[in-house]
């Protein structure tokens, strides 16, 4: 197979054409028994001979079909994963009116961030991403989906293969709506556990965790990560938080987390690890949309060094996810929180 060209590989109509099929749920107006250009115009308030090109290129590149004799439109089954109820779970990064499509809409705003260092997203809505969800309870809702999509599959495997049954009382430090707590404690029923997030997000937690039978041992904190943590807990973890943030940032929070401790206490960073199931493009995301970054293990565990933090080990936790297990390093045990 011949290698794509630059062109090609540059190329902008196919990607945007998907993601604006995803943002008017084409797939999900048309169905099985088809739709007209008209028709779907008529449904989604846009322009008839417009959202014909539109549908003749996602047939040109396989994600539709069309009838001649009627004009229908289907999706092929390359086409059905953009459905809303597909097991790929894709939509919500790809509509531009999701917290994840949004987001890397701000891509087109890349020269400026190689330039200056400030990101994408900043420059393309005039406000970080967390102002913005912040903003809009819509756009949060559709972040905390995002991520019960990410950890779908990853939160029993983190349940399972990190030995949780040492701890009795973990505080998952940003975990969302609980979809990682929820596992860890169904899988180690003498556990008790509370998720940290703010309040929209603290909310829903404390709702999922209701509804899974748990809320006799785990329950929900509104707070920021940035602010003093609660204190008392084994294990403060932080999944999927820091590659969000820069260096400094990062330190901030894991200092949080050093400072509510206990001496014996332990701080467990769940991270995607740079060379080890993330690449090159995630990091360049994480520079756009955040101006966080993808670190390697090395670079882990000098953050935690410089808040006073010691790593014990590391491994590989879930796909593409590795644990990295901090202790309170000696010299720090008997500073004042």
């Amino acid at each position: 197979m011949a290698a794509p060209s630059i062109r090609a590989m540059a190329d902008l109509a196919t990607p945007m054409s998907i993601r604006v099929a995803a943002t008017l749920s084409l797939v999900e107006r048309t169905g099985s028994a088809g739709a007209t250009a008209e028709q779907l115009a008529s449904e989604t308030g846009t322009a008839a001979p417009a959202l014909r090109r539109l549908l003749d290129h996602l047939v040109t590149i396989g994600v539709f079909d069309r009838e001649a004799e009627s004009g229908r439109y289907r999706p092929t089954n390359l086409g059905a994963e953009l459905s809303e109820d597909a097991p790929e779970g894709i939509k919500p990064l790809l509509d531009i009116n999701s917290a994840g499509g949004r987001a890397e809409l701000g891509f087109v705003e890349l020269l400026g961030t190689i330039t200056t260092g400030t990101p994408g997203y900043v420059q393309r809505y005039a406000r970080d991403f967390w102002a913005d969800l912040d903003a809009s309870l819509e756009l949060r809702r559709s972040f905390d989906a995002q991520m019960n999509w990410r950890f779908r599959l990853q939160a029993t495997q983190i349940a399972e293969r990190f030995d949780w049954s040492r701890f009795s009382e973990i505080l998952d430090v940003g975990g969302g709506d609980g979809t990682v707590l929820a596992a860890i404690l169904r899988a180690h029923p003498d556990l008790r556990g509370r998720v940290l997030d703010l309040s929209p997000t603290a909310a829903a937690a404390t709702d999922r965790l209701a509804v899974a039978g748990l809320d006799d041992r785990a329950g929900a904190v509104s707070g920021s990560f940035f602010d003093p943590l609660p204190v008392g807990a084994d294990a403060y973890l932080l999944s999927d938080i820091l590659h969000d943030w820069d260096d400094d940032h990062a330190r901030k929070i894991l200092d949080g987390c050093r400072r509510a401790a206990a001496p014996d206490g332990t701080v467990v960073v769940i991270e995607p690890v740079r060379g080890q199931g993330v690449g090159t493009a995630m990091d360049l995301f994480m520079l756009m949309c955040f101006g966080g970054r993808e670190r390697t293990v090395d670079e882990l565990a000098e953050l935690g060094a410089d808040c006073g933090l010691m790593l014990h080990g590391s491994g590989p936790v879930a796909d593409g996810r590795t644990a990295l297990e901090f202790g309170i390093a000696p010299h720090m045990a008997d500073e004042p929180g």
